[in-house]
């Protein structure tokens, strides 16, 4: 499904929504910003455009579920008004739009602002008006400082947790042995450096070799060139999937076989493996906190089939395996969840503190074991991971859940 045909889509409701929601009540105006008696306005930036476009279906997945809960009534007796724009991937262009989200659309708070540039971009503004930024799509470890950003919680694992699982992993299988790190110059990927560095501590310099690239460079060609003749027995690429695709299909070409790592944001069959050639992917390791709907092993699991009924009325024809499609809908579940608990006080001080009040919640996607788990002073919604290898056509999980503490 194509991004233009599915935003009109949502355009068209949006519409209809604000025909029939007047403000009512005066204090839905004046105290309750973006809410009215049959409505509530939620805010989001996504790249639908650009060079992390593949990321932008998880925007679509949570218009698609927002989209549902509309269709069973709302929650509440309101229904949402999701205004999910295009930031392209910019950070100038997430600030306009989040500017225009809380001063000209006035939304009642920010849901699922995806990508580290935009969030890195508007996470102080947004804490300075007092805006709730509930579940950001980033695991820059930064964004879960509860002192420096009360009104945000993070709907991905910390990337800081996940580079030391893979860190881990390594010394494990092979010790001693020499690492090379391809990462995004961003956020992102200095927080899988960062990672190795406190992991690895004095020996960092001695084992582990680097390269970054820019979201805007064409080709990750030459920098999987000189990691390779570095002599390294394991590599690690974290970034964006388009990346991840790029420098999968470029290892395979050089004949270059070391333990290959790869973060769980950059780990879609549909954006990464499929267009690098799924053959070429074979051995490659991630992580996952959700099911593969094609799994076997979920062929009879009630949350699977819960997706499966979802994806097929409410995006048809879209590829199911997509990660950002299934994360998608579990943040639009994780929506839903929030709001129920806001109950009929949707009140921003309310909305993070019902943000930061989702426990043992698990989504119909979401991996046994674990869970959503906030708290009064915790920004991060997950914090458990399991290690997952690509056989060529799915990936198996191995090992055991592993949490931020126990790596």
């Amino acid at each position: 499904m194509t991004s233009a045909r599915f935003n009109r889509r949502a355009m068209l409701a949006t519409v209809g929504l604000i025909a029939f929601a007047p403000l009512t009540a005066s204090f839905a105006a004046d105290e309750l910003p973006g809410v009215s008696a049959t409505e509530v306005k939620v805010g989001a930036t996504y790249p639908f455009s650009g060079p992390a476009s593949p990321l932008g279906n998880t925007g679509k997945a949570v218009i698609a579920y927002v989209n549902l809960i509309n269709d069973r009534g709302g929650i509440n007796g309101r229904k949402i008004n999701y205004l999910a724009l295009d930031d392209a991937y910019s950070p100038p262009k997430a600030v306009e739009h989040v500017r225009r989200l809380v001063e000209s659309d006035e939304v009642a708070f920010m849901f699922g602002q995806l990508g580290t540039p935009g969030n890195s971009a508007t996470i102080k503004y947004l804490n300075g008006k007092k805006i709730p930024d509930a579940f950001i799509v980033t695991g820059a470890s930064k964004f879960t400082d509860f002192k420096e950003y009360p009104y945000t919680t993070t709907g991905l694992p910390s990337y800081d947790t996940e580079g030391k699982v893979f860190a881990k992993y390594i010394e494990q299988m092979l010790p001693k042995a020499k690492i090379a790190i391809l990462y995004q110059n961003d956020d992102l990927g200095k927080d899988f450096v960062n990672a190795f560095k406190a992991y690895f501590k004095d020996d960092y310099a001695k084992r582990v070799v680097t390269a970054s690239y820019e979201v805007t460079d064409p080709t990750v060609d030459s920098q999987v060139v000189n990691l390779k003749n570095s002599g390294a027995e394991a590599f690690l690429f974290a970034g964006t999937p388009k990346f991840a695709a790029q420098t999968i299909r470029k290892k395979f070409e050089l004949g270059w076989t070391p333990l290959f790592l790869f973060n769980t944001v950059a780990a879609s069959i549909a954006s990464a493996i499929q267009p690098a050639g799924a053959d070429k992917a074979v051995g490659a390791i991630s992580t996952a906190f959700y099911k593969d709907p094609n799994d076997p092993q979920w062929k009879d699991d009630a949350g699977v089939k819960t997706y499966r009924a979802f994806m097929d009325k409410y995006m048809p024809g879209a590829d199911l395996v997509d990660v950002n499609y299934i994360f998608g809908s579990m943040q639009g579940e994780l929506l839903e969840q929030l709001l129920k608990q806001a109950g009929q006080d949707l009140s921003r001080d309310n909305i993070v503190k019902q943000a930061r009040a989702i426990a043992k919640f698990s989504p119909s996607m979401m991996l046994p074991g674990i869970a959503v788990n906030a708290g009064a002073a915790n920004s991060q919604s997950i914090t458990q991971l399991q290690l997952q290898r690509w056989n060529g056509t799915s990936f198996e999980r191995f090992g055991d859940v592993l949490s931020a503490d126990s790596h």
